[in-house]
């Protein structure tokens, strides 16, 4: 078995690398510029070559921020009067004690920069509703009071009126915050006093008056989005249930936005985020047959790859905002953990309603820094043409080639055509320090996206553990883009899913490449931008 684990210490190591490219030397006498010449021009078979491994440096975590000793959890949008998005979100550790997760936040005009406000709200005492926080929501009223609703958890259970409960808290500048000592609701008859949580609290104009939407068990049909309405954000009255699909334990970190005509209602469980299509934000409300926008972990409770996300409309665009947790007690697994760092993805509305989603547009006004292409073939048939590769390997067998040391933030995009059933993408590895190359795949076979850790020779042995489900059946050209930061790899296809990985055998100066197994796959209009902060 050839599945690479790299022992990590937590919080994550940053990754190592730059883009700086180094020259290919083949032969002594052959300069850098001819050998350059003939692998950018050349198109027949490649020669088996190597590159050099270039020097290499951390980048700053400008896309996906964690905070310094900890680890970003459930996040809760909200946009400021003068359009800075603000993300609040439960702050986690590796040492909680008694009390844990107290709200933090996070700030940004551009999702590529962000301020660490710090803590914003703590947890209270074993003897208040609140030693543990959880997720809730923030809003503005008419009067410019801020408002935060969130989640009390205290296990010993309130005196028998449930472990959790929507609790509130006020501020006038949204940094101080006072809470209010009582909460504001427990489950409702008929619905499970320990599972209560999650308010999303707005204001709707048709109606003039408030919605709660909450994350609760109803005993007889299960998880549901319940809701409540309020003229003042004092009085509420229970509505019953708002979206019961009868298929999950619960529903957690509901949030509801408006595309076009269209209504979309989010909510997580299973350890990934889904959605649901109504129209009218009255619903009813009905889950596409996938409805999962990123990846999915298989082994149950550590397969959190990209969790608790809620939607919000920033500068007329509306985002996806959750946290791709972290690894486990090995990198490279494919197996994460709750909480991690921020993760932003932009939602794309398609002609049939259905969603997807992309690397935010704003990323392009930092990644502004051509990386030259560059390739050399390593393994198998390998033809190298103008930003361009094509690769042909036989039954059990594999064709790779090589594009140097990955930068250690970088945008890559390109198309990609495989043969049918194939499986091909993203290979890293190949340095002085360690030969061997790890695969991120689309998999044609299997119609998934998948990366944990195994090299090429070894993705039909094992099962994949951390997936997102993709139709390749239809064939035809595929557009790719990979956003990288350290050891954070995330994967758009065709702006309609996403892979959010955590690959460390990506980092410390190893080379990237692409492979494909079995198959014919050809890679074009290869394009690597990096930013001004890494470049050498």
């Amino acid at each position: 078995m050839h599945k690479k684990f790299i022992l990590v210490s937590l919080p994550l190591a940053a990754a190592l690398i730059l883009s700086a490219c180094g020259s290919p030397k083949t032969e002594p006498e052959k300069t850098a510029e001819a050998l350059s010449e003939t692998v950018s021009e050349d198109t027949s078979e490649a020669v088996a070559e190597a590159l050099p491994d270039d020097p290499y440096e951390a980048a700053p975590y400008r896309l996906y921020p964690a905070p310094e000793g900890g680890y970003v959890g459930d996040t809760m949008p909200f946009v400021t009067e003068d359009g800075t998005l603000e993300l609040y979100y439960l702050y986690d550790t590796d040492h909680n004690g008694q009390g844990y997760h107290p709200i933090y936040k996070y700030s940004t005009a551009s999702l590529y920069d962000y301020k660490d406000h710090g803590m914003v709200l703590n947890y209270g005492l074993m003897s208040e509703p609140d030693p543990a926080l959880g997720t809730g929501s923030v809003l503005r009223d008419a009067d410019g009071l801020y408002h935060l609703f969130y989640t009390g958890h205290n296990d010993t259970g309130n005196g028998g009126r449930g472990k959790e409960c929507v609790m509130h808290a006020t501020s006038t500048d949204r940094e101080h915050w006072e809470k209010k000592p009582e909460p504001v609701l427990f489950a409702p008859e008929n619905y499970s006093k320990d599972d209560f949580r999650d308010p999303e609290v707005f204001w709707v104009e048709e109606e003039q008056c408030y919605w709660l939407l909450i994350a609760a068990r109803d005993n007889t049909l299960g998880g549901v989005v319940a809701r409540y309405t309020s003229p003042d954000l004092e009085n509420w009255e229970f509505c019953g249930p708002f979206y019961a699909p009868q298929a999950q334990y619960m529903l957690e970190c509901p949030s509801l936005i408006c595309l076009g005509d269209t209504w979309y209602l989010t909510y997580s469980w299973d350890c990934v985020t889904y959605y649901a299509i109504g129209e009218s934000m009255n619903g009813p409300f009905a889950a596409p047959d996938d409805n999962i926008l990123d990846g999915q972990g298989l082994i149950e409770g550590n397969g959190f790859v990209f969790y608790a996300a809620k939607t919000k409309e920033f500068n007329g665009v509306p985002y996806l905002c959750g946290w791709l947790g972290r690894a486990g007690l090995s990198s490279d697994s494919g197996i994460y953990q709750w909480a991690g760092n921020v993760l932003n993805h932009q939602l794309v509305q398609h002609e049939d309603k259905t969603l997807g989603v992309k690397a935010p547009e704003t990323f392009g006004e930092i990644f502004t820094v051509d990386k030259p292409f560059r390739a050399v073939k390593k393994e198998g048939t390998v033809t190298i043409g103008d930003n361009s590769i094509t690769l042909s390997a036989g039954e059990g067998a594999y064709a790779l080639a090589d594009m140097g040391t990955r930068p250690s933030a970088l945008i890559l995009e390109c198309d990609v055509t495989l043969d049918e059933g194939g499986r091909a993408g993203f290979a890293f590895g190949g340095s002085e320090a360690d030969a061997s190359y790890t695969a991120l795949c689309l998999d044609g076979g299997r119609n998934l996206v998948h990366y944990e850790g195994y090299e090429i020779p070894d993705l039909l042995k094992f099962e994949p553990t951390a997936i997102t489900r993709f139709d390749f059946s239809k064939g035809g050209v595929h557009h790719v883009k990979l956003v990288c930061e350290n050891e954070i790899v995330v994967l758009y296809i065709d702006d309609r899913k996403a892979l959010s990985s955590r690959i460390t055998h990506s980092t410390d100066g190893a080379h990237m490449g692409v492979f494909a197994d079995g198959c014919g796959a050809s890679f074009d209009n290869i394009t690597m931008k990096v930013r001004e902060d890494t470049e050498a």
